[in-house]
This record gives C-alpha cells, sequence and structure tokens, in this order.
C-alpha cells in the first residue's frame, strides 16, 4: 500500500486502489508562540521559498494555508507580499 510522506498534506489521507480517499487534512493546532510574519517581496506567491527558510524544507509549503485559512485561501495566488500570516513553530508541525 502507498504512503505518503509526513510532510505531505496527505499524509493522514487513505489510499485506496489507485485513488486517494476524501483527504484528511493534518491538524496544525494553533499556539500562542506563533510568529506574526508580514510577506516580504522575495516570497510572494512563492510559500515553498518561505518554507524552506523557515523550515530548512520546502515541503511544508501548504502548513501557511493551513495555519492561515481565512487569509490564504489560494495557497500560492493569495501568498502577497505585505499580507500579514502567523507562521508556527517546526516543534507544532510535527
Amino acid at each position: 500500500m502507498f504512503k505518503y510522506n509526513s510532510a505531505s498534506p496527505y499524509s493522514k489521507t487513505t489510499v485506496r486502489g489507485d485513488y486517494l480517499d476524501i483527504m484528511d487534512p493534518k491538524l496544525v493546532l494553533y499556539d500562542e508562540t506563533d510568529q506574526y510574519y508580514k510577506i516580504e517581496p522575495k516570497y510572494h506567491m512563492r510559500p515553498d521559498l518561505l518554507s524552506y527558510a523557515k523550515y530548512g524544507t520546502v515541503q511544508y509549503w501548504w502548513i501557511f494555508a493551513q495555519r492561515n485559512k481565512n487569509i490564504l485561501i489560494d495557497p500560492i495566488q493569495d501568498f502577497k507580499s505585505g499580507t500579514s500570516i502567523r507562521i508556527p513553530k517546526l516543534k507544532n508541525i510535527r
């Protein structure tokens, strides 16, 4: 049976045959220690680059959308410079 990497947003989603079941998203719990961050121009529409800068891997790009559901409806198109988001600590997403 196929399993996704634990860093994937699909890691909890069941695979049935050759297809994914309905997505079961990983929970990213809110924490008062989250960092408030204003997206810089160099990260405009590039959550993967900010993920690398903050977590040392591009695989956690989806964490920003998961944590900021009301702000980042589209995880790429809404990731615009000047937008303020909350960034969880690495220990809170593992």
